[in-house]
């Protein structure tokens, strides 16, 4: 198994506070790395980095500003996770998706490349769309609804991302490695944005239904954020991974319907569920994909990705979290 090199490295994680961004930096600095991060607390939380706070360099700041604040120092590697995320973000503010997620990126790839600093860019598995066949394979074409639903707005930011990066590898030669992921879920991630998991969880504990969007027929693979945190080292430290796009996260496939029910088993909770169209959450035109598996292959091959975290686990883990932080009872 590739692993990384026993080399101290100064690194650079942007949106560093955030839900994977957070677990990423523990498991640099578990490394011997030198890690900064950049993250102006939009929706990351200061208080995701308290295990590491004495052992990092955060700045708190916008991207520009942060990146400044660096200029004249070396970086070896750069984690780009600073994004808009979250589908009611995503549905809510459309300008400010596309603009942080594409101005952003190429602000950094440009940064980056002046350092000739390995990369890896965040990108997510709605590139695919609708999709074209399951499992998504990372060479598989693209299928988007039209321009007048917002939905895919993020979509295509995420694809410009990918092109930006392959663009300056081809251009530039810069070693950079692009990253879906797929429905990441753990403790500390919250619901505040529309995430299934951390809000299925909370309203579990509470005894409160469940709330459904759609028909809940639609299905996920959910993967463990300590599992991804795991390996993104080893991706950038893989030069075999330099260059491409690996799906990350789980193939185990569930319907919403399945999740619900697997979250009150595991909590014993006494809630029910609810289903709600999506029309009243996300207003009219509003479209989603019916089911999203990532085709493992390529990843398996190249760093021996092997998810550790059963997703029955990962509910525990989330709710013992929300439980200690307060988010149990945060709607």
């Amino acid at each position: 198994m590739p692993r990384p090199s026993d080399s101290v490295k100064n690194i650079l994680v942007t949106g560093g506070a955030g839900f994977i961004g957070s677990h990423l930096c523990e498991r640099l600095v578990a490394l011997g790395h030198r890690v900064t991060v950049i993250d102006d607390l939009s929706t990351g939380r200061r208080g995701n980095l308290a295990g590491v706070v004495e052992q990092i360099r955060f700045i708190e700041a916008d991207l520009t500003d942060g990146l400044g604040a660096l200029d004249g120092e070396d970086v070896d590697q750069v984690y780009h996770l600073a994004a808009a995320v979250g589908v009611r973000l995503v549905v809510e503010q459309p300008i400010r998706t596309i603009e942080t997620n594409i101005e952003q990126t190429s602000r950094l790839l440009r940064w980056a490349c002046e350092r000739e600093a390995t990369t890896l860019i965040a990108s997510s598995s709605e590139v695919y769309g609708k999709g074209t066949r399951l499992p998504f394979r990372e060479e598989d074409d693209v299928l988007y609804g039209p321009t007048t639903c917002p939905r895919w707005s993020y979509a295509c930011t995420k694809a410009i991302d990918e092109y930006l990066a392959l663009a300056y590898h081809a251009q530039h030669q810069l070693p950079v490695v692009i990253v879906r992921f797929f429905n990441t879920v753990g403790p500390r991630q919250i619901g505040t944005y529309g995430m299934v998991l951390p809000r299925f969880v909370r309203a579990a504990l509470a005894g409160e239904d469940i709330l459904i969007h759609g028909d809940g027929s639609q299905t996920r693979s959910f993967c463990d954020v300590r599992d991804v945190a795991d390996v993104l080292p080893r991706m950038l430290d893989t030069r075999a991974c330099h260059g491409s796009v690996f799906n990350l996260g789980s193939d185990r496939r569930i319907s919403i319907n399945e999740l619900a029910r697997i979250v009150i088993d595991v909590l014993g909770s006494t809630s029910g569920t609810r289903l709600i169209p999506y029309t009243e959450v996300f207003g009219p035109r509003f479209e989603d994909l019916q089911d999203r598996q990532p085709d493992l292959s390529l990843i398996r091959a190249r760093c021996c990705f092997d998810p550790r975290y059963a997703l029955e686990q990962t509910i525990r883990d989330l709710a013992d979290d929300m439980q200690q932080t307060g988010e149990a009872g945060q709607a």
